[in-house]
Parts: C-alpha cells; structure tokens; sequence
C-alpha cells in the first residue's frame, strides 16, 4: 500500500497495557503493530517509542513513560509531528486528563492519531474524540463501581477484602483460615495477655521466643509492643470482620480464634487496669544490684534514691545515693536493705491483733462479697441489654434507616459502654477467694513482713511496702523512717476491740481496694 504522503512526516509511539489487560493477553506487541503499520499508511516514520507496561494508574503521574513522552515533544516539538497510539483511551480513561494532554501536544503543534479510532483537527473530529474520551472514562466508572460492589458484598458475606490475614490465620483460596504454624501460638498469646500479669513488651518478647514473626512486604520482622497493640485490638479474632472502608461490623466466615468476653477483657486491660481495678503505673526495670532504687526516698529533698558504684582499691562497692545530688551521703546498698528488714520486723503485728482484725474482718468480707455479686449481675445485664442494641443498629444500619456517620458515632458508644462493664466484671476478685483463704493469706504473710519482703518478687516487694507506707519510706541519714502507715495497716497494728479494728467506719470500700493490693502475692 502507498502512504499517503510522499515526504516521511516523524511521529512517535506510545503503547501502554495495563496488568488486567495483560492476563487478557493483550499485548504491547500487538499495539506496536497495529500503530506501525498505520504510520506507515500515513505516511509518518517512527522515530521514539515509549513502552507503559502493567500500568493501570488512575493519573497521569502514576505513568513514567507517558511524563517521558511529554518532555520529549516538548524539547523535539520541531521534528516531532504526531503521536500514534491503539485506541484513545491508552492515553488516559479519564476525560479531563485526555483533554490536557491533547491540548498540550496541540500547543506544541503535534496531533495524537488512533490506529482505530477516526482523529483529527477539524471540529467534528475534536467533538468525535471527546465522546470517545467520555467512553472511555464512563466505561473505567463502571468497571470501578463494579469492583467496589463486588468488594463490599464480599465483605458483608464475611469474607476478607485486601491484604493478608491476621497473624494466626492464612489466606487459602479467598478464604482465612487456621496457620497451622502461628494458630495456637497466637492463642496461647491471647491467653496470656488476658492473664493481666503481662505488658505488650513482655508478650512481644515472649511471642518473638516462640518463632513468631510478622511478614511485611515478603520479609520477616520481629513483633514489638506496638504491633501487638494493634493485633490485640483486632474483633477479628473473636469472629468478626471491620474495614476502614465499610463502617459496619459483620460475623466473618472464618473460625473464631477467642470469646467476646476474652476480647473485652483484654481492651480493659490493655487500657489500663489490671483485674483488681487498680490503675497500672509505669513499669519500673528491675535492677538486681539496686533492688531499692525508687523505692525509698531521699530524707532531705524528696528525691527517689539511685544506684551506683564506687571502685575501691581492691573491688567496687554498690551505693545508693540521691538522684538530685542534694548532699546527702551514700548508703551502701548492704545497709540500707538490713535497716528495711529491721524495720519490717519492728512493725509486725502481733498474733492477737491479727486474730481481732480477722473477726472483724470476715464480716466485712462477706457484705462486700454479696455487694460485688449484686453488681456484677447489674453489669451482665447492661452488656446483655448493649449487645442487643447493638445488632439492632446493624440492622437499621443495612436497612439504610441510619447514615454513616449516625452509625459509627452510636456504634463507638456502645462500645466504650460494653467494655465499661465488662472492666465492672473485671475488677472484682472476691469470688475467686472464700474467707479462710484470706486468713490463711494474711497470718502467713504479716506473722513475719520482714522475711514475707525477703521471699518476695521485686514487683510484689513494691507492692507491699506501697500497701504499708503509700507515702514512701524515707532514708534519714541515717536510718529509715515513713510519713505515715496506710489507715488499713495502721488498723491492724492498733487494733483492740471490734469497734476500733477498722479505724473508721465508712472505709470499707477503701480497706478492700487495699486488701486487693495486698492479694497481688498470691
């Protein structure tokens, strides 16, 4: 065939195909030519082409080649004469992008030519491409619409949308379902987790033990306390899916790895409080050489002690010595722990007023016991009543009764509200212990506080000397001395008759939350 022209014009090729198109099988070739032979035809020479591969970018930016292409007519606009593309829409889908670009190659005084489609400069042939252009764009509308559909319907069957499934599970087919590898590791560290007795650091140490490890982006990475914030926040491992996406929640396909009721457990717990209710402060790093360190106070500022050491002629020596440099001398670490134990010995109390503390103390117990079951029954029934309300919201919420917005706004108070109560159940102990445990506990444990400090873990001595002095102990230089006994401490040490054994009272609520702390060396 005789081109149309006897003087070789130059234009150059653009050829994109995106990673669908690909699997359809068509390819860059195949563009390539078709494009050729129309150039040909035309009378044009092929002097540049740019290749997009597995590009499917909803912007020009997303298309390196095409950017290429641009300044390449801007600095060759004087030898350059047209651009050949397959169909008008390897340009751009989107109809506002198409009409920059040609508006852009316009200026610079070169024409886009489909090797399929009729293209021009007159106006109908400028009317004719921007219909096929809004074709174009409605046809990728659609195609989005569709996906999007198709995602949401997935998920609200209960299937996972997008990414990778939970540690713990693994993706077969569309489906999660049980890593034989990580499963019951991860619910073993479910378990734990709901134990109270450990920090995220302390699991993520522990899991990292275990072999378990986090895939990004096909690479292994050890679990950190911030990653396990975020599992342990996951309703997907007690069966239900959420998405940033969609704001509603739905039961998952999937097996439930834990309960509800160890879910909210464990957000109670991760907030904050342990079982006992009691706000968890920040964890103090045990030192072996310094055990006392920030547990006793400086007598003359305030200031919490500090460790070091002093190298003598022959050996180092471990000293305490006050963080704020106040002046005051250094306390061998020898002498301070035997003038503690000398002082825990002192204010043990004696056999009878343990025995007169423990009559009185049994009556106490069993009002508080029926009181804790009273409310706990109340708590039961708020949750069960919430959890109602809560599937109702769902169904007005799939109904279209209820907006977004109306949704996650209820659906967020409902859920402070459930994991409110659920801390309730949390919080109370009683039921775990009957009276002659207590009395077993507190005659084992006050008959001798000094060796009951010795026989105990650093966190639990911390406790104890926090349940007897709140205030601190203080280091006087010499020799120990506290501000104050705690009113539950100081109620047994002066206790002689009924009447008095409890101090006040209206303190029963307090002495109990004391007797909690005081149960933590169980």
């Amino acid at each position: 065939m005789q081109p149309d022209s006897a003087t070789p014009k130059n234009a150059i090729l653009y050829l994109r195909v995106s990673s669908e198109e690909q699997v359809e099988n068509f390819s860059l070739g195949t563009q390539e030519e078709i494009c050729r032979k129309e150039a040909t035809r035309r009378g044009y020479e092929i002097v540049e082409t740019f290749r997009e591969e597995g590009r499917s970018a909803k912007n020009i930016s997303g298309r390196p080649e095409l950017l290429k292409l641009l300044e390449f007519c801007r600095r060759n606009r004087k030898i350059v004469d047209a651009v050949f593309i397959y169909r008008l829409d390897r340009i751009s889908r989107q109809t506002q992008d198409y009409l920059f670009i040609r508006k852009k190659l316009f200026d610079y005084g070169i024409s886009i030519i489909s090797a399929n489609e009729p293209t021009g400069n007159s106006p109908t042939d400028t009317l004719l491409e921007t219909i096929m252009a809004s074709f174009a764009q409605h046809d990728n509308d659609v195609r989005s619409e569709r996906t999007k559909n198709g995602l949401k319907a997935r998920f609200l069957s209960g299937l996972c949308i997008g990414g990778h499934a939970p540690l713990g599970y693994k993706s077969e087919h569309g489906y999660a379902v049980r890593d034989g590898e990580y499963f019951d590791k991860m619910k073993k560290a479910w378990d734990l987790m709901a134990t109270g007795t450990k920090s995220l650091e302390e699991v993520a140490q522990i899991m990292n033990g275990w072999g378990m490890r986090k895939v990004v982006s096909g690479k292994e990475h050890k679990l950190r306390s911030q990653t396990l914030s975020r599992i342990f926040h996951m309703k997907f491992y007690m069966g239900i899916l959420t998405s940033t996406k969609y704001p509603d929640e739905v039961r998952g396909q999937h097996e439930a790895m834990i309960t509800e009721e160890q879910y909210y457990k464990v957000q109670t717990i991760i907030s904050g409080r342990n079982h006992c209710g009691m706000t968890v402060g920040k964890r103090l790093k045990d030192h072996p050489d310094f055990p006392l360190r920030r547990s006793i106070k400086c007598g003359k500022c305030g200031g919490h002690l500090s460790g070091g050491w002093t190298k003598g002629r022959t050996k180092k020596y471990a000293y305490y010595i006050c963080k704020n440099r106040c002046g005051g001398s250094s306390i061998a670490v020898q002498k301070l722990s035997d003038s503690l134990i000398e002082f825990l010995q002192e204010i043990t109390p004696t056999k009878e007023q343990l025995e007169v503390f423990l009559m009185v103390l049994r009556k106490k117990f069993t009002q508080n016991v029926n009181a804790i079951k009273t409310k706990r029954e109340r708590a039961e029934q708020e949750i069960t009543e919430l959890k109602r309300l809560r599937d109702d919201l769902v169904m007005n919420h799939l109904k279209k009764i209820y907006s977004d917005e109306v949704y996650q706004d209820q659906s967020k108070k409902i859920e402070t509200s459930i994991i409110a109560f659920e801390q309730v159940l949390g919080q109370n102990t009683f039921h775990k212990y009957t009276m002659d445990d207590v009395d077993t506990f507190m005659k084992d444990k006050f008959k001798d506080v000094g060796q009951t400090y010795l026989d105990s873990e650093p966190g639990q001595q911390r406790v104890l000397l926090g349940s007897i002095c709140p205030s601190g102990l203080a280091w006087q230089y010499p020799g120990l001395s506290n501000q104050q006994f705690s009113p539950e401490y100081q109620a047994i040490r002066n206790t002689q008759t009924e009447q008095n054994a409890l101090g006040v009272s209206d303190g029963i609520r307090t002495r109990n939350r004391q007797y909690h702390k005081l149960m933590l060396y169980r």
